[in-house]
């Protein structure tokens, strides 16, 4: 950095933030047009995978895991139930809440997709190698656990 003059950024090649981005596009351009036929976005799809692997949950929990705001979640939780993808029971225990399950409309989509989707975690893996691919992964949660604020 120069000490005379006012401050300078990071050159955007070299920035986390952006390349997380741009790395994310990388990623998620072929997920796009795996679910494109389905008019499954790849919000739903995330939330999809999160109750399919990890069960009925409630409303924060899958906000968390499918990486999603609560509002947002709101919002698309009403439109997959409307769709037939999901179903919503009151929480037994506290009837404010509610459990949110994977219906069988939704399981099939996971299903149908399973193999394409395994096809690119695979193609990713050849491309990356497997223990690079081990490794970033590694790397980014344990960059979760990071707090900046």
């Amino acid at each position: 950095m120069n000490s005379i003059g006012p401050p300078s950024l990071r050159k955007t090649s070299r920035s986390l933030p952006i390349a997380l981005l741009r790395a994310r596009e990388v990623v998620m351009e072929p997920v796009r047009e795996m679910l494109g036929s389905t008019g499954v976005s790849e919000q739903k799809w995330r939330v999809l995978r999160v109750l399919d692997e990890d069960g009925p949950q409630e409303q924060t929990a899958i906000a968390r895991n499918a990486c999603l705001l609560l509002p947002s979640l709101t919002r698309i939780l009403k439109a997959m139930e409307r769709d037939g993808l999901i179903t919503r029971t009151e929480d037994r225990l506290d009837r404010r809440r509610s459990i949110v399950e994977i219906a069988d409309k939704g399981r099939k989509i996971v299903l149908d997709h399973t193999e394409a989707s395994n096809a690119l975690s695979q193609r990713l893996t050849d491309e990356f190698g497997e223990d690079e691919l081990r490794q970033l992964l590694d790397l980014l949660n344990r960059l979760q656990d990071i707090s900046l604020r």
